[in-house]
C-alpha cells in the first residue's frame, strides 16, 4: 500500500556537528542573525528565528576541533533557509558582502532565487526565497519547470531601496 505523507508535514530542524561552537555561533547568529534559544554549556546551543525552540542545534559532542567532512563523501550537501520575502534574502546578501564573507554560487532557479555559501565547518548553505507559486515556469503541460540561472544580484539588492 502506498503512502504519503500529510501535506502539514515540514521539516523541524536540523542539528549540526560543528568544530569550533563560538565559531559557527559568529556565522548563524552574529552574521545571519539567528536568535540564541538555549545553551548547554559550552558545547551545544539551539538557535531559532522568532522564537521557535530550534531551528538550528549546534553541538561540539562527537566534533570538537575535527576536520570538515570529505566533499566527496556521504552526507549533509546543504542546509536550506527560506526567507519569507524578496527583500529579507536582499538585506541578508547584503550583510554577507559587507562582511565580505565568500560565496560559493547564486541562482535563480525560476521558483527561487538562492545564494550559496559554507558556514565555518564547511556545510553548505542555501538561503533563499520562494517565488509566488503563480510566478513559476510552467511545461506546455502545466508542470513546474525548475531551472538554474545567473541570479540578477543587483536587482535583488536594489530591493533595499524600494
Amino acid at each position: 500500500m502506498s503512502y504519503t505523507v500529510p501535506p502539514q508535514t515540514r521539516i523541524g530542524h536540523i542539528h549540526l556537528k560543528v568544530s569550533d561552537l563560538n565559531k559557527a555561533l559568529a556565522f548563524y547568529h552574529d552574521l545571519l542573525g539567528f536568535e540564541i534559544m538555549q545553551r548547554y554549556g559550552s558545547q551545544a546551543v539551539f538557535i531559532s528565528a522568532g522564537g521557535y525552540h530550534h531551528h538550528i542545534g549546534l553541538n561540539t559532542w562527537h566534533s570538537k576541533n575535527a576536520s570538515p567532512a570529505p566533499v566527496n563523501s556521504c552526507g549533509l550537501y546543504h542546509t536550506a533557509i527560506v526567507y519569507p520575502t524578496r527583500k529579507d534574502l536582499a538585506v541578508v546578501l547584503k550583510r554577507l558582502l559587507d562582511a565580505k564573507y565568500p560565496l560559493s554560487g547564486a541562482s535563480d532557479h525560476g521558483v527561487s532565487e538562492a545564494i550559496y555559501l559554507n558556514d565555518p565547518d564547511r556545510n553548505g548553505v542555501e538561503l533563499y526565497w520562494d517565488k509566488p507559486k503563480d510566478k513559476w515556469p510552467l511545461d506546455f503541460e502545466g508542470n513546474f519547470q525548475m531551472v538554474t540561472e545567473a541570479l540578477d544580484s543587483e536587482d535583488l539588492l536594489a530591493e533595499l531601496s524600494r
